[in-house]
C-alpha cells in the first residue's frame, strides 16, 4: 500500500537540502498501570515500530507501508501525518518527507500502536534535522498522532515510547513529565487477544464524572504507586495498581476478566490490569519466571474461548525511541 501526496524524492530535484535518511525504533507501551488513567505509562522491551524517514528539498509527504499490517489508505487518517507536519511547523522548515513503515504493532492492540508510530516519527524527524527540539517537545509532537487516533491529547503512551521507562505526566497545561525509577527485575506478560477495541470507543464508554469516594481511592493508589516505585516497595506497587475509574467499565470488552485476574494473582503476579484502552491485558511481575507463568495463563484463557491471541513476556524497558541507522 502506498499513500502519496505530491511526493518529490528524486535526486534531480534536490537543491539546498541534501538527502538524509534515518531508521528509528519506538517501543510498545502500557498506559495507565491500573490507577494512572492518562497520567502514567511504561515502555516495553523489544516490541515496537520501526520507521525509515527520508528528507530532501521540497514540500511533500509520502507514507509507504511495508509492514504487512493494514493501515488507512487516506494519508489524513495516518497518525504519522500530523506528527511530521507539526514538527516542520515548529522548526519553521519545509522538506519532502518519505516515511516507510517497516514494522508495525497491530492497531487496536492496547499496547500503544498509535503512540509507537507517533513517537518513532517525532523522534526520527528530530534526529533527521539535527535534534532542534527537546525531549519534551518531541513528546508534544508525538501527541498530535495520539489526538488523531483517540480524539484527545494524552501522553501516557507517547511519553514512555519516546523517553522509555515509567513516566508520570504530572500535568498537561503545560506538559510536565517526570521519569520514575524502574525496578531492575520488572517483567510484563501481555496478551493481545484479537478483539478490536478502538481507543475512541473505550473512552466514550467512560462516565463523565467520578463519585468522590472512587476519586479518593484512585488518588491514593496513584500516590501509592509513585511512592512504591521511588522506594522500591514491590508490595506497595502491586497493592496500588487498582483502577476505580476506567476498568469497571472497560472490562466488559474482555471475556471473564475477573476470573482471569484471580488466576494471575494466584500465580504470583503483582497486579493484572487492562493495558490502556484494551483489549490487551498485562500482568506486572517482579521476576521473569512468574511473568512466564502468567503468560501461559493468559494464553490458555483465550485459547479456551477460541479467541486468537498473541502473548509477549518482556522486560519493562528503560529505553525509549532510538536511532538504529542514519545516512547523511
Amino acid at each position: 500500500m502506498k499513500i502519496r501526496v505530491e511526493p518529490d524524492l528524486s535526486w534531480k530535484h534536490k537543491n539546498e537540502l541534501d538527502m538524509k535518511k534515518v531508521r528509528v525504533f519506538a517501543p510498545a507501551s502500557i498506559a495507565n498501570m491500573g490507577c494512572g488513567f492518562d497520567v502514567i505509562g511504561l515502555a516495553l522491551d523489544e516490541v515496537g515500530d520501526i520507521l525509515e524517514i527520508t528528507a530532501i528539498e521540497g514540500d511533500s509527504l509520502t507514507i509507504i507501508n511495508k509492514s504487512g499490517v493494514p493501515l488507512p489508505d487516506d494519508i489524513e487518517k495516518n497518525v504519522i501525518t500530523p506528527v511530521v507536519r507539526t514538527f516542520l511547523e515548529k522548526i519553521g522548515q519545509k522538506a519532502a518527507i518519505e516515511v516507510v513503515i517497516c514494522e508495525k504493532i497491530y492497531p487496536g492492540s492496547g499496547i500503544g500502536s498509535s503512540a509507537a508510530s507517533s513517537a518513532a516519527a517525532a523522534y526520527g524527524m528530530n534526529e533527521l534535522f539535527g535534534c532542534p527540539l527537546s525531549e519534551e517537545e518531541v513528546v508534544i509532537c508525538a501527541m498530535e498522532g495520539e489526538n488523531l487516533a483517540s480524539g484527545g491529547y494524552h501522553a501516557d503512551n507517547a511519553a514512555p515510547a519516546v523517553m522509555g521507562g515509567i513516566v508520570l505526566i504530572r500535568g498537561y497545561e503545560p506538559l510536565d513529565l517526570i521519569q520514575l525509577p524502574v525496578p531492575g527485575n520488572f517483567y510484563c506478560a501481555v496478551v493481545h487477544p484479537h478483539i478490536v477495541v478502538s481507543t475512541k470507543e473505550a473512552r466514550e464508554i467512560l462516565p463523565k464524572s467520578v463519585p468522590m469516594h472512587d476519586a479518593i481511592r484512585q488518588w491514593g493508589n496513584v500516590g501509592g504507586l509513585v511512592a512504591g516505585l521511588c522506594t522500591g516497595n514491590i508490595n506497595l506497587i502491586g497493592h496500588s495498581m487498582q483502577d476505580y475509574v476506567a476498568e469497571p467499565y472497560r472490562k466488559q470488552f474482555i471475556p471473564e476478566f475477573d476470573s482471569l485476574r484471580e488466576k494471575i494473582l494466584n500465580a504470583g503476579a503483582l497486579a493484572m490490569n487492562i493495558s490502556g484502552s484494551g483489549p490487551s491485558v498485562f500482568a506486572l511481575c517482579d521476576n521473569k519466571a512468574v511473568a512466564e507463568t502468567a503468560g501461559k495463563i493468559l494464553q490458555e484463557h483465550f485459547d479456551a474461548m477460541g479467541t486468537e491471541a498473541q502473548v509477549y513476556v518482556v522486560k519493562v524497558s528503560n529505553k525509549g525511541a532510538k536511532l538504529m541507522h542514519i545516512t547523511l
